[in-house]
């Protein structure tokens, strides 16, 4: 009896340390996803009062809670106490409810997310010309987004940039001249496809990633404590 209460303490253990690094893992991408540079000026600059992040801000805080529970569930396990134990399993029902409500926010906010977003871009290319310091640090985002996913302006292409063409060109300069990626704009070649698709497939993309990362963890936790 005594080996086998030994094997389900350490497996249970086991199964805790598992829980407390997937803790780490979901709080490092929501983290990841909520500061990213990507696209990160582009989607705070809009007017609405919606927040799109909702769902990156519950995964956050329910991926702070994993950790700490986790460390509950190992300590529990190892020193056999039944006030740790009963924490954990507490905690662990409620950030159960709250990774459902996260992937059901996600999926609502996703259609809603794309509306902002485009608004948000369409507005904003006026940004781009302008020579006023309110433009400046939306001008750099963008040049290091061209610089980085080959793409040139925001809606228009090159043609977004105005006046500011000649300062920010080097950043979609396009060498490939060879193929049809390239077209020429005040006798530059620059990139052809303007970075809003590019934008908004890697917003989308992001959003499956939290929608993913809910509803995943919380089928995993409620298989760990059904073995329990």
């Amino acid at each position: 009896m005594a080996g086998v209460s030994g094997c389900i303490k350490y497996s249970m253990f086991i199964f805790n340390f598992l829980f407390w690094l997937c803790g780490i893992l979901i709080l490092a991408v929501a983290i990841w996803i909520r500061v990213s540079k990507d696209g990160q000026e582009v989607l705070t600059s809009g007017d609405s009062d919606a927040n799109p992040y909702v769902a990156v801000n519950i995964l956050i805080a329910v991926g702070a809670v994993i950790m700490v529970l986790g460390f509950l569930g190992c300590c529990g396990a190892m020193k056999e106490s039944r006030c740790m134990l009963l924490l954990f399993f507490i905690g662990l029902l409620l950030i159960l409810l709250l990774q459902v409500a996260a992937g059901i926010l996600g999926a609502a906010f996703k259609s809603q997310t794309q509306r902002i977003l485009n608004e948000t871009l369409y507005d904003n290319v006026k940004l781009l010309s302008t020579a006023d310091e309110s433009g400046k640090s939306f001008q750099e985002a963008l040049s290091e987004f061209q610089e980085e996913f080959k793409c040139c302006g925001l809606v228009n292409g090159a043609a977004d940039w105005g006046s500011n063409f000649q300062q920010h060109y080097k950043s979609c300069e396009c060498t490939d001249t060879s193929g049809s990626s390239c077209t020429t704009y005040d006798n530059k070649s620059v990139y052809k496809q303007p970075c809003i698709s590019l934008i908004k497939d890697l917003v989308a993309k992001h959003i499956l990633v939290v929608i993913g990362i809910a509803f995943g963890l919380a089928v995993i936790e409620q298989i760990t404590s059904t073995k329990k």
